[in-house]
């Protein structure tokens, strides 16, 4: 008797590779992004919560820009090629794709740093605190 995990079977090995390797045109993860931005960031990190949760902790050069509050005339400050990051609590939230499909909407390049703040955390990164805004 199969077991949940082979009851279904795997999908073909190129399917499997199409599938995997498209995931990274949409998210990055925390190490990467901590990477980047140590690096002299080419792109912008955007924490899509609340400002009070903003503030209360987040990650180091991220700009707060809550994802409903994501328009045209807010993006245009950077450049039409410039790729946005969009992060929020962790797993546990939508946020991040909530303000990723807003940039997305308005056809500028977007990822999600998968994990949020859990995942940053769980990295072992520290959060900055404040109220810097858009």
């Amino acid at each position: 008797m199969p077991t949940a995990v082979t009851a279904i079977a795997a999908a073909p090995s190129d399917h499997a590779r199409d599938h995997f390797s498209s995931e990274f045109a949409y998210e990055t993860d925390c190490w990467d992004v901590h990477d980047g931005l140590s690096r002299g960031p080419d792109f912008v990190l955007l924490d899509v919560r609340g400002p009070a949760l903003f503030a209360a902790g987040h990650v180091p050069g991220a700009i707060n820009l809550p994802h409903g509050k994501i328009t045209r005339s807010k993006l245009e400050q950077w450049p039409q090629e410039t790729l946005f990051v969009t992060y929020c609590a962790g797993p546990h939230c939508n946020g991040a794709a909530r303000g990723a499909l807003r940039i997305a909407q308005l056809d500028r390049p977007v990822k999600i740093m998968a994990g949020g703040i859990t995942g940053w955390l769980d990295e072992g990164f520290a959060l900055a605190h404040g109220p810097e805004t858009a």
